[in-house]
């Protein structure tokens, strides 16, 4: 009991030094990023999480490096849904079918498969130089790289389930076997993707609550060495956005492994 009280006091505190970071940011835009291809920010949220997605997007759109747009991707349904500080926040609303947590990255994908695509997710605080680590790591020749990774253990030349792999990487590392995890924020280089990664049927199919399985196999699969930068990416989540958490859902019930193994059966193991 003193250790749950502990640990909420801590959680709150850094809530409160987040926001407080945020507000103290620098309102002019951030830096170019002289990518040779423009640089996109996109994510999706829903329902009762669009509060927390609101000071989301107050940390992505106060970058020191700027993208050339920040896109949130909503069921219909959702626009009327909207807190005001979502629709003044200079990001891009946009509407798409309803593909759960692929909406962060599959419209943006159909729309500007030629750009630097940037996925965040709906409920995390990100710090000011989030983007910029993705984008130098891009610069260096990166095509797929990430803040949070975890690395791929085999046996027998396959991977081991889920919950033994080698979880949240503390330092820069890059291979076949790092799997990049949504949490953090992906950067995804243009022309990354097997030409499957956007086909709706088989990924509702094959792994319908688990797009980091998802989108790592189509990369792997054009033979991507995908890079983990930075030391530990500590997740700080927004209050009241973990109602629905898929993370938890993956972990608990074994959703992960089930898609892991779908995704064999399917394409086989890229590693």
């Amino acid at each position: 009991m003193i250790a749950d009280v502990f640990r909420r006091w801590k959680h709150a505190r850094r809530i409160v030094r987040a926001k407080a970071e945020i507000a103290g940011r620098d309102p002019r835009p951030g830096a170019p990023h002289w990518l040779d291809a423009p640089l996109i920010v996109s994510l999706t949220s829903y329902g009762a999480r669009l509060a927390a997605a609101e000071l989301v997007l107050a940390s992505l759109l106060r970058q020191t490096v700027r993208a050339d747009r920040v896109i949130l991707w909503l069921d219909e349904e959702d626009l009327d849904r909207l807190p005001g500080g979502i629709r003044d926040s200079g990001a891009e609303i946009r509407v798409c079918p309803n593909w759960k947590s692929y909406k962060k990255l599959v419209p943006t994908l159909l729309e500007s498969p030629e750009a630097y695509i940037v996925t965040a997710d709906d409920d995390l605080y990100y710090g000011p130089d989030w983007l910029e680590g993705l984008v130098a790591a891009a610069k260096a020749g990166a095509k797929v790289a990430c803040h949070r990774g975890h690395r791929v253990t085999l046996e027998q030349g396959l991977p081991q389930k889920y919950d033994n792999w080698q979880r949240n990487i503390p330092r820069p590392d890059a291979g076949k076997l790092i799997f990049p995890t949504g949490v953090g924020g992906v950067l995804y280089g243009p022309g990354v993707f097997h030409p499957d990664a956007t086909d709706a049927g088989k990924f509702m199919r094959l792994a319908p609550s688990a797009d980091d399985v998802w989108f790592y196999w189509m990369h792997r699969l054009r033979g991507s060495e995908p890079e983990k930068i930075g030391g530990n990416f500590r997740v700080i989540e927004w209050p009241d956005s973990q109602t629905q958490n898929l993370r938890a859902t993956n972990l608990g019930t074994g959703g992960n492994d089930r898609a892991i193994q779908a995704m064999i059966d399917a394409y086989g193991w890229p590693g």
